[in-house]
């Protein structure tokens, strides 16, 4: 039996360094994939969907990376590739979320984000990952 951690929260996408735009953002964490983190946001707040990323809801665009590097960015910026998080100003963080369609920058409250991460850890201990990992279903994945 797999369990999730999910919670929407708040967030603005900063559109100009004077204009920015509310919208709403589900987090979600499974024990089935105990390494990531997913963001899911509206879809109406991207020109195209980038690649490897897929909606639960029709419109809905779905980013996942490692739940490590959500973490550490709340307290030193982190990532390489195409999401980058990192301490904003005041009480919030930021994702920078990159596609070939372009660059989107989010801003969260810091707060969110740590009580996300404290409730994905109490389903899975962080450096415990490994206890939950189904590694014949996911070379089954690798193998289409």
């Amino acid at each position: 039996m797999h369990a999730t951690a999910e919670e929407t929260v708040q967030a603005r996408l900063i559109l100009s360094a004077h204009r920015s735009a509310r919208l709403r953002v589900t987090l979600t964490y499974r024990t089935d994939d105990p390494l990531a983190v997913r963001m899911a946001f509206p879809g109406e707040f991207s020109l195209d969907e980038p690649a490897g990323a897929a909606g639960p809801e029709a419109g809905d665009i779905v980013w996942v990376f490692a739940r490590r590097l959500l973490a550490g960015g709340l307290e030193l910026p982190s990532g390489v590739g195409d999401v980058h998080v990192r301490p904003g100003p005041g009480r919030s963080a930021l994702i920078e979320l990159r596609a070939p369609e372009g660059t989107a920058l989010v801003r969260f409250d810091a707060a969110d984000l740590r009580r996300f991460l404290w409730r994905s850890r109490l389903l899975v201990p962080e450096g415990e990952e490994h206890l939950y990992l189904d590694a014949d279903r996911a070379l089954a994945q690798l193998l289409g």
